[in-house]
């Protein structure tokens, strides 16, 4: 019944998923990795040449949202999406296929909360690229909105990707677990 258990050891969508995930959770990680020599060049650049970096809390504000769609799909990949597993898992011990069932609800839920925040975000998405949204300071410093628009809806269509074929996996594990060992 490891296919219901907390930790999932890959995608529920196939090797082709589970890269572009581990690519966008990669790319995720060097955007962190990017923002913290920027915020150190900053306060290195406040402190000893009195020349802040204009843009910086800009650029925060943008990467954290989108640092976190970047890496939700690895996180749900790997069974790190917040959650209480206590009470399925002795439900999974105890009535395999209820366990199945109810992991197989709460990922057809994590599919329809992905597709709602996918189509609410779309018109925002249509918006920032059509009306040249950015965020800044006009002649200090600006940055559009849209590529963090963009990661958001790659985020969510990846991860409710993800969130359906674990509820194909689950439906299958329970299909097999009611066959019986006579296959």
């Amino acid at each position: 019944m490891e296919a219901a258990g907390p930790v999932r050891k890959s995608g529920g969508g196939g090797r082709l998923l589970d890269r572009v995930v581990r690519g966008l959770n990669g790319l995720g990680t060097l955007w962190i990795l990017a923002l913290l020599i920027l915020i150190n060049a900053d306060i290195f650049g406040r402190n000893v040449l009195t020349a802040p970096i204009s843009g910086v809390i800009e650029m925060i504000e943008l990467s954290m949202v989108a640092i976190v769609f970047l890496q939700l799909g690895d996180a749900t990949r790997v069974g790190r999406l917040t959650r209480s597993d206590g009470i399925h898992g002795i439900i999974l011990r105890r009535a395999p296929g209820v366990g199945l069932l109810m992991a197989a609800a709460f990922d057809i839920l994590g599919a329809l909360f992905m597709f709602f925040i996918l189509y609410g975000s779309w018109p925002f998405l249509v918006e920032a690229v059509e009306g040249g949204h950015y965020v800044g300071n006009e002649g200090v410093f600006t940055a559009p909105t849209w590529p963090v628009k963009l990661i958001l809806v790659i985020g969510c269509a990846v991860t409710m990707l993800l969130f359906s074929g674990f509820v194909v996996r689950h439906l299958r594990a329970f299909r097999d677990a009611a066959e019986g060992p006579s296959r």
